[in-house]
Protein backbone atom coordinates (compact mmCIF):
# COMPACT_ATOMS: atom_id res chain seq x y z
CA UNK A 1 0.00 0.00 0.00
CA UNK A 2 1.37 3.35 -1.06
CA UNK A 3 1.41 6.10 1.52
CA UNK A 4 2.68 9.65 1.50
CA UNK A 5 2.75 11.26 4.92
CA UNK A 6 3.40 14.95 5.42
CA UNK A 7 4.74 16.39 8.64
CA UNK A 8 6.29 19.58 9.96
CA UNK A 9 3.34 21.92 9.72
CA UNK A 10 2.33 24.24 12.52
CA UNK A 11 1.78 27.81 13.64
CA UNK A 12 4.45 30.35 12.81
CA UNK A 13 4.71 34.13 12.87
CA UNK A 14 5.15 36.14 9.67
CA UNK A 15 8.76 36.08 8.63
CA UNK A 16 9.32 32.73 10.28
CA UNK A 17 10.36 29.39 8.85
CA UNK A 18 9.09 25.84 8.69
CA UNK A 19 10.39 22.67 7.12
CA UNK A 20 7.85 20.25 5.77
CA UNK A 21 8.64 16.59 5.19
CA UNK A 22 6.97 14.05 2.96
CA UNK A 23 7.74 10.43 3.77
CA UNK A 24 6.85 7.76 1.25
CA UNK A 25 6.22 4.08 1.79
CA UNK A 26 5.15 1.38 -0.60
CA UNK A 27 6.96 2.98 -3.54
CA UNK A 28 10.56 3.53 -4.57
CA UNK A 29 10.75 7.28 -4.44
CA UNK A 30 13.60 7.49 -6.96
CA UNK A 31 11.11 6.68 -9.71
CA UNK A 32 8.75 9.51 -8.83
CA UNK A 33 8.65 13.22 -9.32
CA UNK A 34 7.31 14.84 -6.16
CA UNK A 35 5.27 17.98 -5.85
CA UNK A 36 4.05 20.15 -3.03
CA UNK A 37 0.61 21.69 -3.35
CA UNK A 38 -1.43 23.82 -1.01
CA UNK A 39 -5.01 24.81 -0.43
CA UNK A 40 -5.73 27.94 1.52
CA UNK A 41 -9.04 28.86 3.15
CA UNK A 42 -11.66 29.41 0.47
CA UNK A 43 -9.14 28.81 -2.29
CA UNK A 44 -8.51 26.12 -4.84
CA UNK A 45 -5.55 23.84 -4.47
CA UNK A 46 -2.47 25.23 -6.17
CA UNK A 47 0.93 23.96 -7.19
CA UNK A 48 3.79 25.18 -4.98
CA UNK A 49 6.93 23.32 -6.02
CA UNK A 50 8.14 20.10 -7.57
CA UNK A 51 11.33 18.12 -7.91
CA UNK A 52 12.24 15.45 -10.43
CA UNK A 53 13.13 11.92 -9.46
CA UNK A 54 16.88 12.48 -9.41
CA UNK A 55 16.53 16.01 -8.10
CA UNK A 56 17.88 17.68 -11.21
CA UNK A 57 14.81 19.71 -12.07
CA UNK A 58 12.97 21.95 -9.65
CA UNK A 59 9.99 24.18 -10.26
CA UNK A 60 8.31 26.80 -8.11
CA UNK A 61 5.24 28.94 -8.31
CA UNK A 62 6.26 32.59 -8.63
CA UNK A 63 4.85 33.55 -5.24
CA UNK A 64 7.35 31.34 -3.37
CA UNK A 65 10.47 31.75 -5.50
CA UNK A 66 13.39 32.84 -3.38
CA UNK A 67 11.60 31.86 -0.16
CA UNK A 68 10.88 28.13 -0.50
CA UNK A 69 13.28 25.35 -1.42
CA UNK A 70 12.40 21.79 -2.35
CA UNK A 71 14.84 18.93 -1.87
CA UNK A 72 14.84 15.17 -1.56
CA UNK A 73 16.70 12.32 0.07
CA UNK A 74 15.88 9.21 -1.93
CA UNK A 75 17.85 6.99 0.43
CA UNK A 76 15.37 7.95 3.14
CA UNK A 77 12.37 8.05 0.81
CA UNK A 78 11.73 11.64 1.82
CA UNK A 79 11.12 14.99 0.19
CA UNK A 80 11.35 18.33 1.98
CA UNK A 81 9.99 21.81 1.57
CA UNK A 82 11.99 24.47 3.36
CA UNK A 83 9.81 27.54 3.80
CA UNK A 84 11.37 30.84 4.82
CA UNK A 85 10.09 34.41 5.14
CA UNK A 86 6.60 33.06 5.57
CA UNK A 87 3.70 35.37 4.85
CA UNK A 88 0.11 35.40 5.97
CA UNK A 89 -0.95 34.25 2.51
CA UNK A 90 1.13 31.08 2.85
CA UNK A 91 -1.46 29.79 5.30
CA UNK A 92 -2.85 26.58 3.84
CA UNK A 93 -2.98 22.83 4.06
CA UNK A 94 0.11 21.55 2.29
CA UNK A 95 0.06 18.28 0.40
CA UNK A 96 2.75 16.23 -1.23
CA UNK A 97 2.03 14.21 -4.34
CA UNK A 98 3.89 11.68 -6.46
CA UNK A 99 3.86 11.53 -10.24
CA UNK A 100 5.71 8.84 -12.16
CA UNK A 101 5.56 10.63 -15.49
CA UNK A 102 5.91 14.42 -15.35
CA UNK A 103 8.44 16.43 -13.37
CA UNK A 104 5.88 19.20 -12.95
CA UNK A 105 3.63 16.66 -11.25
CA UNK A 106 0.65 17.41 -13.46
CA UNK A 107 -1.28 14.24 -12.77
CA UNK A 108 -0.15 12.67 -9.51
CA UNK A 109 -0.90 9.06 -8.89
CA UNK A 110 -0.59 9.44 -5.13
CA UNK A 111 -1.42 12.14 -2.58
CA UNK A 112 -0.68 12.62 1.07
CA UNK A 113 -3.27 13.64 3.62
CA UNK A 114 -1.89 17.12 4.15
CA UNK A 115 -0.34 19.14 6.95
CA UNK A 116 -1.63 22.50 8.18
CA UNK A 117 0.59 25.56 8.00
CA UNK A 118 -0.75 28.67 9.72
CA UNK A 119 1.08 31.96 9.51
CA UNK A 120 -0.27 34.38 12.06
CA UNK A 121 0.92 37.08 14.43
Amino acid sequence: QVQLVESGGGLVQPGGSLRLSCTASGITLDYYNIGWFRQGPGKEREFVASISGEGGNKYYVDSVKGRFAISRDNAKNMVFLEMNSLKLEDTAVYYCAADRYTDTVNRPQYWGQGTQVTVSS
